[in-house]
């Protein structure tokens, strides 16, 4: 079992950053891909970023790559999403996921345990 909890949200300017943290317990963090995914109103929830358990594998969505940068603390049982350059179709409820697989992971129904979200607002 996993339990997740992301802060970090808030609103900021076109061009500004912020950086999402997402706090997990349970002893299988370590050994669980982190996934980020994100869902603006009336959108369906989609794949952001995700990084596999040693932290060697990463992958993106093609709309935030080369301005988002996930990484993960073993030691500290925490995922981050690094987030430049925000525009305003970033704009959106940003959640925390994790999975036992290392398959298919920008796909939503390949994680088990979900954050409750952190809002992420980004004006124009």
């Amino acid at each position: 079992q996993v339990q997740l909890v992301e802060s970090g949200g808030g609103l900021v300017q076109a061009g500004g950053s912020l950086r999402l943290s997402c706090a997990a317990s349970g002893r299988t963090f370590s050994t669980s891909t982190m996934g980020w995914f994100r869902q603006a109103p009336g959108s369906e929830r989609e794949f952001v970023a995700a990084i596999k358990w040693n932290g060697d594998i990463t992958d993106y969505a093609d709309s935030v790559k080369g301005r988002f940068a996930i990484s993960r603390d073993n030691a500290k049982n925490t995922v981050y999403l690094q987030m430049n350059s925000l525009k305003p179709e970033d704009t959106a409820v940003y959640y925390c996921a994790a999975t036992r697989t290392i398959v298919a992971i920008t796909r939503r129904d390949r994680y088990e345990y979900w954050g409750q979200g952190t809002q992420v607002t980004v004006s124009s």
